[in-house]
């Protein structure tokens, strides 16, 4: 027999209160709008601009997300993605010929460095994870600066094959989303179903519970910076692949953007709740607003600010919600005490 009416609009209210959904339904009255405004926006090239320009953002939000569940944030994961994309590109510089495998591999190691410095610190030293990353954001922002002294890394020193990463298509979708989707979809997958991935929300939504249920929280929280770091030095490697060129300024300010894909896209601020999921559309969304103001020829300058609204109002929104559910607890604790 076929579901009830009731049964339909049980699950329609569940698909459509999904933060995803609503993410990915504005991002398409987005995208139609600006259309309606400009009919280039729609064009097949510009919507590849638009999926790769979203992707090392993607890529970010998904390490970024997994520090964040667990009550924590990584405020150096900007700093982090210049230096392993400057480190890339220096031994391409030197070794022309050079794995380009390799390459990528060697921005994650560089990234994993960093995260385990990161780590090392939250967990041993015991010191608040926004005052970490905030000093190492500006410590490796300052190495890199040392390390690069002025030179920047030219097209003519990155490989083709290397290249070709940033801007090839497969199927007419780029490359560089396939990864960054690929990744998403295959952490989100794993937060789902190993129970290691689902301590990470027991630790965010209460980290005494959690310890007291056996949780090796300090174990896990430790193993979020080092994957953040580990993925920021990857999406390094992408991003020079992107633009083939890099500098000391690559990935300035990358991080409270990718703090607002995720907390837009779902991911609670305070830790406990959100997806990878969310978060990757969280940036899709901040780049294709950043793009609609281009196409609309409104100044850039409206993007950040837009941001730092959205982020206001999703923070607000998952205060709010807390709250409710919170009250809504209460009362049902009450009911069941006095029967």
């Amino acid at each position: 027999m076929p579901p009830g009416p009731a049964r339909w609009r049980r699950l329609a209210k569940v698909v459509l209160g999904a933060r995803e959904v609503s993410i990915l339904i504005v991002i398409l009255v987005v995208f139609g709008l600006t259309t309606g405004y400009n009919s280039s926006f729609a064009d097949v090239l510009s919507v590849q601009q638009l999926l790769v320009g979203a992707s090392v953002m993607m890529i970010l939000a998904v390490g970024e997300t997994l520090v964040i569940i667990t009550r924590n944030v990584d405020l150096s994961i900007g700093s982090v993605l210049g230096i392993s994309a400057y480190a890339v590109g220096d031994i391409f510089y030197h070794s022309p010929h050079f794995p380009v495998i390799l390459g990528f591999v060697a921005g994650a190691g560089v990234g994993l460095l960093c995260g385990l410095i990161n780590g090392a610190i939250v967990v041993i030293a015991r010191v608040p994870s926004l005052v970490v990353t905030l000093g190492t954001l500006y410590a490796i922002r300052g190495i890199d600066a040392i390390f690069v002294n002025g030179i920047q890394i030219n097209p003519s020193s990155i490989p083709n094959s290397f290249i070709g990463v940033g801007y090839e298509t497969v199927l007419g979708v780029p490359w560089i989303f396939v990864i960054a989707a690929v990744l998403v979809l295959l952490v989100g997958y794993v937060m789902r179903t190993f129970r290691p991935a689902r301590d990470l929300y027991a630790i965010g939504s209460d980290p005494d519970a959690a310890l007291l249920a056996g949780v090796p929280s300090r174990r896990r929280v430790f193993f979020t910076f080092v994957l953040s770091g580990t993925i920021a030095g990857f999406a390094g490697g992408l991003w020079l692949a992107e633009f083939a060129t890099v500098s000391s300024v690559a990935g300035l300010g990358y991080e409270l953007l990718v703090v607002a894909a995720c907390v837009v896209g779902g991911v609670a601020i305070f830790g406990g709740s959100g997806t990878v999921l969310g978060a990757a559309l969280g940036a899709i969304l901040l780049n294709t607003i950043n793009q609609a103001l281009v196409a609309a020829r409104i100044s850039a300058f409206w993007d950040e600010a837009l941001a730092g609204a959205l982020l206001i109002t999703a923070i607000a929104f998952d205060r709010y919600v807390f709250l409710r559910r919170e009250k809504a607890l209460r009362v049902r604790m009450a009911a069941h005490a006095a029967a």
